[in-house]
């Protein structure tokens, strides 16, 4: 009887270790599956987003500099406006999905390309219209260039379907993520249920 249930025990660890080695297994292949081309589009998303966020900065300070001097209170308040609009796009970068259900238009690269182009021309004009002192022209030149860099590189891309090609992959991901997820609870009961059965044992 001893010899039986020492053979049982040698048995469930053996086969406690192979369920570990799958699980390893398909783990590792999950993590070779991360898609290069989400990972770029992510890298991409926050560079857009520092480069918006830079704007924020550039024109709350111009905003505050001509409602301090009262002389340019019409150039404060489109510096709010450039504010507004920045930050929605950064926004945007987040694919909110409630964002995206009311303004379906960006969930389109060509839609968020052009509002990130109109911000930085935006930021640039004002800048060169009314900006005195000197570090705030260099951090409007800095924000406004990279800013349209990300929207011209939005719109090209979304003139190639990149953006239908990366929704797609992206679905794909959360899938592939889901079916990992219901493998790990899966695992997790089968544990369970073992150490019931061996405890009834």
């Amino acid at each position: 009887m001893h010899t039986m249930s020492q053979s049982e025990n040698q048995s469930a660890a053996q086969e406690d270790l192979e369920g570990r080695q799958i699980d390893a297994e398909l783990r590792t292949k999950y993590l070779k599956r991360t898609d290069p081309f989400l990972i770029v589009c992510r890298c991409f998303s926050v560079v857009t987003i520092l480069s918006a966020l830079l704007c924020v900065v550039v024109n709350v300070l111009s905003a505050i500099d001509s409602f301090k001097n009262g002389e340019n209170i019409f150039d404060g308040i489109l510096r709010c406006y450039a504010v507004l609009i920045a930050l929605f796009v950064v926004v945007a970068e987040t694919e909110w999905e409630r964002i995206q259900r009311f303004w379906i238009i960006l969930e389109y690269w060509v839609g968020r390309g052009m509002l990130q182009i109109f911000v930085a021309v935006m930021t640039k004009a004002l800048s060169a219209a009314t900006a005195k002192k000197t570090y705030l022209i260099l951090l409007s030149e800095i924000a406004s260039y990279m800013l349209l860099a990300c929207g011209v590189v939005y719109v090209i891309a979304g003139l190639f379907c990149c953006g239908c090609l990366k929704r797609s992959r992206l679905s794909k991901a959360v899938s592939r993520e889901q079916t990992a997820r219901d493998l790990e609870e899966l695992e997790r009961r089968r544990e369970e249920l073992r150490g019931l059965l061996l405890e009834r044992e």
